[in-house]
């Protein structure tokens, strides 16, 4: 009977089980009411009495093996069924998609298209003082930007403010480079302004600027040229003369957006055109102020409206959309 005890041990330590039943089958066989267990504690009960001992802690050592295999395939068999049911590698939970803001997705579109042309991106702080916001750019003291309707003064102190515009950021780099230097510079910007669907007191801008030998404003127009065919897809612009305190001279750029729809017309105002940007050759003055020679170098600087932009290509109507982070609103731009 002990050998026969022995023999079972090395098959319960042997078996293998690659399925549910099998470990069943397994389990009736030996902890089955009509499993082998049971007839062990049967025979027990007719052992002699001096060989009840040794019988007896033969029948624990083959219970406890049964037991621990019991635990062992149920583990296993456990782990193959989910690995042949799940994907482990799955997120535990499902993961909505996200989306880019819309400002976001056009200003990485924008710095894109520069950066093909050798264009690199610099920043600068949005708190400023007086020279880089104002006076470093040709704005005199009575210059209309310079009144609080129009600028945000930290704690009333006239030398401190919210940037007006990210054309300090240019100012900031030519005072640490030297030409030449081709960068763009994106960013918020603050004026006092009434909300209303088409201004806000917060918006984003993008500016560029050139310094080299010999640039002019044929560079300037044949890099705005570039620049619109490659986001709008549309090559037609015309340049306006016009009036900035830090260029001379200067330009308003308008790209021919067609009138082939109802909202072109409306757009457009009928006449097909849009305004996007501003521009001109860097005044010799704003130069002289950062140090830079302008009897040997010369560049243009550009800016637009990211807001502006964004309108124009999405056919939005209220600014007012991209400040209150509306779910509903940001996704329709999650395949973008």
């Amino acid at each position: 009977m002990l050998e026969k005890i022995d023999d079972l041990l090395v098959e319960v330590q042997n078996f293998q089980s690659s399925t549910k039943d099998e470990t069943e089958q397994f389990r009736l066989k030996f902890n089955g009411k009509k499993g082998i267990m049971n007839d062990f504690y049967d025979a027990l009960k007719q052992i002699p009495n001096e060989q009840k001992k040794d019988f007896g802690q033969k029948i624990n050592i083959l219970r406890n093996a049964v037991n621990e295999k019991l635990e062992e395939l149920k583990s296993s068999t456990e782990s193959k069924i989910i690995l042949e049911k799940e994907d482990l590698t799955r997120p535990g939970f499902p993961l909505e998609l996200g989306s880019r803001h819309p400002i976001n997705l056009v200003k990485n579109r924008i710095i894109e298209i520069f950066k093909s042309i050798g264009f690199a991106v610099a920043d600068g702080p949005e708190i400023e003082d007086d020279w880089h916001n104002f006076t470093a750019l040709n704005l005199p003291e009575y210059h209309p930007a310079r009144d609080m309707q129009d600028t945000f003064f930290i704690e009333q102190n006239p030398d401190v403010l919210l940037r007006t515009h990210t054309s300090s950021v240019q100012i900031r780099y030519m005072e640490e480079n030297e030409p030449p230097m081709r960068i763009l510079a994106p960013g918020r910007v603050f004026r006092n302004e009434a909300v209303s669907s088409r201004s806000h007191c917060i918006f984003h801008q993008i500016e560029g600027l050139y310094i080299d030998e010999n640039v002019s404003f044929a560079d300037l127009k044949q890099t705005i040229q570039f620049f619109t065919t490659e986001l709008f897809g549309k090559s037609k612009i015309r340049m306006r003369p016009s009036y900035f305190p830090f260029t001379e001279p200067s330009a308003e750029v308008d790209v021919y957006w067609g009138l082939n729809s109802e909202t072109d017309y409306r757009i457009t105002k009928g006449t097909g055109w849009l305004e996007i940007m501003g521009c001109g050759m860097v005044d010799p003055a704003v130069l002289k102020n950062v140090n830079i020679d302008p009897d040997k170098f010369s560049g243009y600087a550009f800016g637009m409206g990211i807001e502006r932009i964004v309108m124009l290509l999405y056919q939005m109507s209220d600014i007012r959309m991209f400040f209150e982070n509306d779910k509903r609103m940001l996704e329709q731009f999650k395949s973008l």
